[in-house]
């Protein structure tokens, strides 16, 4: 399973691994690439995600390391008709640009399914995945700064 992390401003991908599937990979992933951007940038940085992230634990793991996150609120009704409890509280809940920003990271996935070779694997194992993963990122990220820096 590949994890991206992407920048908001323009949309290119900024950190990218592979992980084997299990249901909170995607957490753990995103707990470790935005440790490494928070411990290189040096100072706190905002993370916005879908709803699959609201859980208690990782939200409390974000704000230990110093990302405020800004997860859409899962407010969905159980299996048993309750409503589910958000961990976010008010302070997060505010910002709709990063609603409008969360979509673009599909463009990633979209791009590298579509012209890269994210459409189906070649190789075996986490690493051989993870770098040709890799290299689709780093392909979407050079065909997009030139149309970047047009604009």
């Amino acid at each position: 399973m590949g994890h991206v992390t992407m920048e908001n401003r323009h949309g290119l991908a900024v950190a990218g691994t592979v992980t084997k599937v299990d249901g909170t990979a995607e957490r753990r992933a995103s707990q470790a690439m935005l440790k490494a951007k928070r411990k290189a940038v040096g100072h706190r940085i905002t993370a916005g995600a879908d709803k699959a992230y609201d859980t208690k634990d990782h939200i409390e793991n974000l704000r230990a390391i110093g990302v405020t996150p800004h997860v859409a609120q899962n407010k969905s009704p159980t299996k048993t008709g309750k409503r589910r409890r958000s961990a976010i509280d008010g302070r997060t809940t505010r910002y709709d640009q990063s609603q409008k920003r969360r979509k673009m990271i599909e463009y990633i996935f979209g791009w590298g399914k579509q012209h890269g070779t994210m459409r189906k694997t070649k190789h075996r194992g986490v690493a051989r995945v993870a770098g040709g993963f890799l290299l689709n990122l780093i392909a979407y990220d050079l065909i997009r700064i030139p149309k970047l820096v047009a604009t």
